[in-house]
């Protein structure tokens, strides 16, 4: 599978249990990314999109169990690291700034090779730095 998550400086990902923000343009983005595949993420995650118009979104609360090799999963309030060895390919994208967070993006990203790095502007924030890791 193809890890999804937005994280802030800390990793973090949610606090006060909800997720720290949410950007159309990086939603928009998401979606040309897995346009010609399949995009798996919880009844959570899914508030967020039109899933009844967005073919490739897949919404299923075992979402990380279910997804196939070379599919994506996009998670905001999942506990990571027990999926890590189905895991074949990390994207992040930083909010690049500090929130108070009360689940972390918990994948040891020193086992992982960054490969990609690009910035751009979000509808909520002047800069979101996209990262992507191979093993």
């Amino acid at each position: 599978m193809i890890l999804m998550a937005c994280v802030d400086d800390n990793m973090g990902m949610l606090f006060n249990k909800r997720r720290q923000s949410q950007d159309k343009v990086l939603r928009a983005h998401i979606l040309d990314i897995t346009a010609n595949s399949r995009l798996w993420m919880n009844y959570y995650s899914a508030r967020q999109f039109e899933p009844d118009t967005e073919p490739q979104i897949n919404i299923d609360e075992n979402f990380l169990s279910k997804a196939a090799p070379g599919e994506f999963c996009f998670t905001e309030d999942v506990d990571v690291g027990v999926y890590e060895q189905q895991v074949e390919k990390i994207i992040l994208f930083k909010w690049n700034r500090r929130y108070p967070g009360d689940l972390h993006f918990n994948i040891n990203l020193s086992n992982w090779r960054l490969v990609e790095s690009h910035d751009f502007v979000g509808s909520s924030h002047e800069k979101i730095t996209e990262e992507v890791y191979v093993r």
